[in-house]
């Protein structure tokens, strides 16, 4: 077989020629239009499942959520390993799955069996939640904001509701993760003695938290012509208008929340903290989709900074 297609090209020189050109053509063409990723991928399919357990001991996240959850995920199809990590209110499962598993297919799998476990869990934990689809070298890209005349939690606020919400429309990007700042919270701080003197406790005051708080619908009201929505316009949004409502009448007299507890814009416990170059700030990691061109993605989070940079105010853009 050698022999003859060597003999065949000496023979045919002019088509050894016509054919190299198309393969080289050819593969110009592939490499014009070839994405720019690791590929294959490194790492076998896994999928990071974490739930939230506000309050909870890490024992006790340990022993009520991240157990169930591993157990509940054994028999899974094509998968080969589970370990895990239980921190002080959250709890974080890895599942691992065989090198050549369909990661599509075992995701679905694999939400079928949280959608069973989340009736299981304690009250008060939060629904288990797979992370984003994404590769094994999904970081695209890491940037930091500062800024000398914003606090933390108007920088924090910023980034969550501003930056981050325009990258995540950017074609690509599977996920963007903040770091460091202040979370806004509007914080009621209860003043024992106050509930005691007015003969109320803790339930009342979140009774009148969540009544101020949340948004209700109203019906709607029909005629011979036509139907009415009602709408109510009574939910809380600042630690004033919170401070005003009623946990109960003494007297005569009305007693409210602010009565009772300071009501003030306050920081979330933090779990970690960022820095940008040596300074207090935020950091955020933009994470590309699955099999996505890392250039293309790239590029794209680079333009939308472009159309972000006169909302930046007098934040300071640091990127790597």
């Amino acid at each position: 077989m050698l022999k003859w297609i060597v003999e065949s090209s000496l023979r045919f020189p002019g088509v050894v020629i016509v054919l190299a050109c198309l393969m080289a053509a050819y593969g110009i063409y592939i490499a014009g239009r070839a994405k720019l990723d690791v590929f294959p991928e490194f790492a076998p399919p896994r999928i990071v499942i974490q739930t939230e357990a506000t309050g909870l001991s890490a024992e006790e996240v340990e022993a009520l959520v991240t157990r169930p959850m591993e157990y509940g995920l054994n028999g899974t199809p094509e998968l080969e390993v589970t370990y895990s990590q239980s921190i002080q209110g959250l709890s974080v499962v890895t599942a691992v799955f065989r090198e050549d598993a369909d990661i599509y297919r075992v995701r679905q799998l694999t939400g079928e069996r949280l959608a069973d476990l989340s009736g299981q869990l304690p009250q008060g934990v939060k629904a288990p939640r797979m992370g984003p689809l994404t590769s094994s070298t999904s970081l695209t890209l890491a940037l930091g904001l500062v800024s000398d005349d914003r606090t933390p939690m108007e920088l924090r606020t910023f980034a969550d509701w501003t930056v981050r919400l325009q990258l995540l429309g950017v074609p690509g990007v599977a996920r963007v993760e903040v770091f460091g700042g202040e979370v806004r919270q509007i914080q009621i701080q209860v003043k024992p003695e106050r509930l005691i003197a007015y003969g109320l406790s803790i339930e009342n005051v979140l009774a009148a938290a969540r009544k101020s708080t949340g948004v209700r619908g109203a019906g709607f009201i029909e005629n011979e012509n036509q139907r009415i929505v009602l709408r109510t316009k009574g939910q809380s949004l600042s630690p004033e208008a919170l401070g005003e409502a009623v946990l109960a009448h003494r007297d005569g007299f009305s007693v409210r929340l602010r009565d009772v507890a300071g009501v003030v814009d306050g920081p979330e416990p933090k779990l970690g903290d960022a820095q940008v170059m040596g300074q207090p700030g935020i950091v955020m990691l933009v994470h590309s989709q699955y099999g996505a061109n890392t250039l293309e993605v790239t590029r794209a989070v680079e333009a939308a900074f472009d159309e972000l940079r006169r909302t930046f105010l007098n934040a300071i853009l640091i990127t790597d």
